[in-house]
């Protein structure tokens, strides 16, 4: 089988893959960016975009990463929206396995991003964007004295909850067991805060809702206790997933240095992996600030190495 070389292959989309994209174009690398089944990444699932420099009104998710796509595409990159299933980079031309086709490149950067842990129950789904989020420095600024539930029990979800009760008027934790994971001071904070209560033993079951004037929008939750098994309603304006993150990095394992975690290891004040010529940018390398002007900034690094690294070859 022929493979189809390339001087540049982007492994993912969203903000640091399409930034990428748009820089490496304008150096004329002629970049080749492998989309996946799910374009544009997590901002995909976020409906309003207000943190975002440049949008004064504030953005759609999908509508943001569709105008990042056609600027890249207006200075030349191709996208292909497959998922790669397989990378070999233990020789030069690095291959990429996609079905059943092979390509090569001179150089890749990886931007398959990470997942929000999700509950996995069908309506969290439903209402993702309408009240639901994994995210609360992204959403929290839209739940203005609402009262608002966090999931989870480790360090992130003391700081979301945390964070939330400068807009909310209350926050609830929900946590399956009867202690908290987080660490001591963390815990502290919480139960300092006067506007955070705590609901033990318990999950959320399901997530409830009403469709007004064809917007949805989320209006409480069904909660199970973990015990008794007896299911409530309660009332709510939002649910805020801290369950924590799963790096997008599979098929990099036993390639790619990675942490504990999965997140792909980069060479401090760079985008280099250990493999040179393999470039990683956005939340495949990036576990602490997860933002859509991060991925960006660090997608346009990638790019600017990748073009000084074939200059140099």
């Amino acid at each position: 089988m022929n493979a189809k070389h390339e001087k540049l292959i982007i492994i993912g989309s969203g903000p640091a893959g399409f930034t990428a994209a748009i820089y490496a174009s304008r150096a004329n690398l002629n970049p080749l960016i492998f989309e996946g089944y799910q374009p544009g990444g997590q901002l995909t699932i976020t409906t309003d975009v207000e943190n975002y420099p440049g949008f004064v009104d504030g953005i759609m998710g999908p509508e943001m990463m569709e105008i990042f796509r056609k600027q890249a595409h207006r200075f030349g990159t191709r996208s292909i929206y497959k998922n790669v299933s397989k990378v070999d980079f233990t020789l030069k031309p690095f291959k990429i396995f996609v079905d059943s086709d092979i390509y090569t490149a001179d150089s890749v950067i990886v931007s398959t991003g990470a997942s929000a842990k999700l509950l996995n129950i069908p309506s969290e789904t439903n209402y993702m964007g309408f009240g639901v989020s994994a995210c609360a420095t992204c959403d929290g600024f839209f739940f203005k004295n609402q009262i608002v539930y966090v999931v989870g029990g480790g360090d992130t979800a003391m700081e979301e909850a945390n964070f939330l009760t400068k807009f909310a008027a209350k926050v609830i934790l929900i946590h399956r067991r009867d202690a908290f994971r987080a660490s001591k001071i963390m815990q502290d904070r919480i139960f300092k805060n006067q506007k955070v209560s705590v609901i033990w033993n318990s999950e959320v079951v399901e997530v409830l809702g009403e469709t007004k004037n064809g917007k949805k929008s989320m209006t409480g939750l069904k909660i199970k206790n973990t015990i008794s098994n007896t299911v409530t309603e309660v009332s709510g304006d939002g649910l805020f997933l801290a369950l924590g993150h799963l790096p997008n990095s599979e098929i990099f394992k036993g390639i790619l240095e990675m942490d504990q975690k999965g997140y792909l290891i980069v060479k401090p004040g760079s985008t280099k992996t250990n493999i040179e010529g393999v470039f990683a940018a956005g939340d495949i390398a990036d576990s602490y600030y997860r933002q859509a002007v991060t991925a960006a900034g660090t997608g346009c690094m990638a790019a600017l190495d990748a073009e000084r690294w074939l200059e140099s070859k």
